[in-house]
């Protein structure tokens, strides 16, 4: 979304953007809605090559815009080559919130500005890594520009089908890839919940998609027939793009009660499409809910608080559903773009 925004900044003032990319290849871009393919440059993982390209360029641009910590090495060549090139960073979750080596720190120590994507990375950037509160800065992840509305009635009812749903069930649903290495978005957390609920809501179902592992499948297999949840949970597996949306229209309410979350796009998204949000309130969640304004904040930790948050929501539904004006007010790619451009001209000035 970055590119797209810088592309049509740049549009309108006498400078150039090209962007890099050491993963994708130079085809990869035909299709891309965010910027024409022509500013485009693939390298297909040959590193030698992109860093090589980059550090040429990079000496010659008045501003780069690093997406990830990963390439601190080679905004650090730049500087070093053309100090007055101004740097920025995204810094996004996890992969800052952890002690760097001296080396990474002092080339963190480099950059210009960076961009956090919220205020709980921003905070951890400071406290882990002692970085000016005045060269760092919070710019929310936004909306997909392109993000589809849930194309029919009868898609809908497609997945009823598809998953044996009742019109009267009530369901819950999370979307995350679920993995044995990344245990903190909450899911077992809910199916506690899930374990207290289901008697007084015996139509109550969670649905819990997103592609895993068979180390996690089979840990929450266990924990679904040691609760006895076998007939309230499914788990479909990956959700093409084209089905999210639809995905979103057949549940009630999203919720993921993460602990390591750097924003959560997606629960915007869940937001776009009506839903409420149950979320967790140590993370960079809580910027994704506003501080709790757009929907519930829960300790992720504590499963009679993660119960009490769906219990409310299945009592009074309409009371929860986010207010619209607000999310697009707070996370529209226009208020995205307009945040960046001021983030530039600023550090211009």
């Amino acid at each position: 979304m970055a590119a797209k925004a810088m592309y049509e900044i740049t549009l309108q003032q006498p400078a150039a953007l090209t962007v890099f990319s050491m993963y994708d290849k130079n085809d990869d871009a035909n299709d891309n809605k965010y910027f024409p393919s022509e500013i485009f440059r693939g390298f297909g993982v040959r590193r030698t090559r992109f860093v090589a390209a980059s550090v040429g360029e990079g000496a010659k641009s008045n501003v780069i815009i690093l997406s990830h910590i990963n390439l601190l090495l080679v905004g650090w060549m730049i500087k070093k080559v053309s100090p007055r090139t101004k740097l920025f960073l995204f810094a996004h979750g996890i992969e800052v919130w952890k002690p760097l080596s001296t080396f990474k720190k002092k080339m963190l120590h480099c950059c210009d500005q960076i961009i956090c994507v919220s205020n709980y990375t921003f905070k951890k950037i400071q406290e882990l890594h002692h970085y000016p509160a005045e060269k760092c800065t919070v710019l929310n992840n936004c909306l997909d520009p392109f993000l589809p509305l849930p194309s029919s009635d009868t898609s809908h009812g497609s997945l009823l089908k598809k998953y044996g749903f009742n019109e009267s069930d009530r369901i819950l649903f999370t979307l995350t890839r679920l993995s044995a290495k990344e245990r903190y978005k909450g899911y077992d957390k809910v199916l506690e919940a899930m374990a207290k609920i289901k008697l007084q809501y015996p139509g109550i179902h969670y649905l819990l998609a997103g592609s895993y592992d068979k180390e996690e499948k089979a840990w929450i297999d266990a924990l679904v027939k040691k609760m006895d949840l076998t007939k309230n949970i499914l788990m479909p597996g990956y959700v093409p793009d084209k089905e999210v949306a639809n995905h979103f229209a057949l549940a009630d309410m999203y919720v993921m009660p993460s602990m390591k979350e750097g924003f959560g796009i997606v629960f915007i998204e869940a937001m776009y499409y009506g839903l409420p949000v149950i979320a967790g309130n140590i993370d960079g969640s809580v910027d994704a809910l506003s501080n709790g304004e757009l929907g519930l904040l829960v300790n992720p930790l504590d499963v009679n608080d993660i119960q009490k948050a769906i219990e409310k929501i299945l009592a009074n539904k309409e009371a929860y559903v986010p207010n619209h004006k607000l999310l697009m007010k707070k996370f529209s790619y226009t208020t995205y773009k307009n945040k960046l451009e001021n983030i530039l001209e600023n550090l211009k000035n």
